[in-house]
């Protein structure tokens, strides 16, 4: 290994072998892979000479004592970036990482095709009923033509929370396939802002009094954990639906729960849990009319590809000095900039 060599290590898994391919072009860059079970006398040299940790998105896939919090960052005294492979970072203690000078990236819009689609699928197959329908006809009850009677999405509304890359990509194809009125609730946009993104901003009470569909495209936040509570189910529509590509947690799952018993709500659409993959036994998983999948989806051929790229990418870049372009936490940047430059021996742009 060249003296001057940077360091990337990843846990487990990449988004696909793209990654690896875009890094090993260049011959100054070496990437190492550790395993959850890795012993300490395999990963601690690791930890210790890393410039940059690519980590999964997903806090379950990787175990805890390969979270970036401040146990983590004690053994990484060279580390200038946490990268996430995907748009989520929920193992990455932001406040621990700004804290230290380290900059937080994620891969924000590399997916947002395939979850996107994932969103309008689970709208559809709910309001025209299609797993009910498929369920009973294979156990081979006797199915009245009414018994599934759905309805149309043409017309209908469409309440996204968070506009970003994913839910401005859900209204997009919602006002264009269905001609739907999309409202949206993102405290970080302006109302231009979310108008030039398709959509009407809104306050929460209003998007979830008057949507037929409550799609989640948000992160998992301090400030979003169990926003979808007790309290945001009871304002809902009886025949509205409540969909989530987003993170678990944002949603509060006993609430969800009780809303579907009470009928307070037509049905959920759920691809993400507290618990991944969720267990058949979770109290969601009883009732006809809640559609559910392992936070699948992102997991699309092209959304890896395309999330691998823009890590790989991204990451080239920061160690080359340049700005990120995806940065989650831009407060940093004095900071990094003054960690970057006492680790790497050049400064960084900006």
């Amino acid at each position: 290994m060249a003296p001057n060599t940077t360091r990337v290590f990843y846990v487990r898994y990449l988004s696909s072998p793209l990654y690896a391919e875009i890094l090993a072009k260049r011959p100054d860059v070496q990437l190492d892979r550790l395993e959850n079970e890795s012993p300490a006398h395999e990963a601690d040299p690791i930890l210790s000479m890393a410039h940059v940790f690519q980590i999964g998105a997903s806090r379950q896939a990787i175990a805890p004592h390969f979270h970036v919090t401040p146990a983590l960052l004690a053994k990484t005294p060279n580390l200038i970036a946490a990268s996430s492979n995907g748009a989520g970072y929920d193992p990455i203690d932001v406040d621990a990482c700004t804290a230290a000078g380290i900059a937080v990236v994620n891969q924000s819009g590399g997916n947002k095709e395939g979850v996107a689609e994932h969103a309008l699928a689970m709208m559809l197959t709910l309001s025209k009923r299609i797993v009910e329908a498929d369920r009973d006809l294979r156990a081979g009850k006797e199915i009245p033509r009414g018994a599934f009677t759905g309805r149309e999405l043409k017309d209908r509304t469409v309440g996204v929370l968070g506009i970003g890359n994913v839910g401005a990509r859900v209204a997009e194809l919602c006002r264009g396939l269905f001609n739907m009125r999309v409202l949206a609730f993102d405290p970080l946009l302006t109302a231009d802002q979310v108008k030039a993104r398709g959509g009407e901003k809104v306050d929460l009470d209003t998007l979830l009094r008057e949507s037929d569909f409550v799609s989640v495209h948000c992160p998992l936040t301090k400030d979003s954990r169990k926003m979808m509570n007790a309290r945001a189910f009871s304002l809902m529509r009886p025949e509205a639906y409540f969909i989530t590509t987003a993170r678990g947690f944002i949603h509060d799952e006993d609430a969800l729960a009780e809303a579907l018993t009470s009928k307070r709500i037509a049905g959920a659409g759920l691809d993400v849990w507290e618990e991944e993959p969720p267990p058949s036994t979770h109290p969601l998983m009883k009732f006809d009319n809640v559609l559910v999948s392992p936070h699948t989806a992102g997991a699309t051929v092209e959304s890896r590809e395309n999330m691998s790229r823009f890590a790989a990418e991204q990451v080239l870049d920061i160690l080359d000095g340049k700005r990120p372009p995806r940065l989650i936490n831009p407060e940093v940047w004095p900071a990094y900039r003054e960690r970057f430059a006492r680790i790497m021996g050049f400064s960084p742009e900006g």
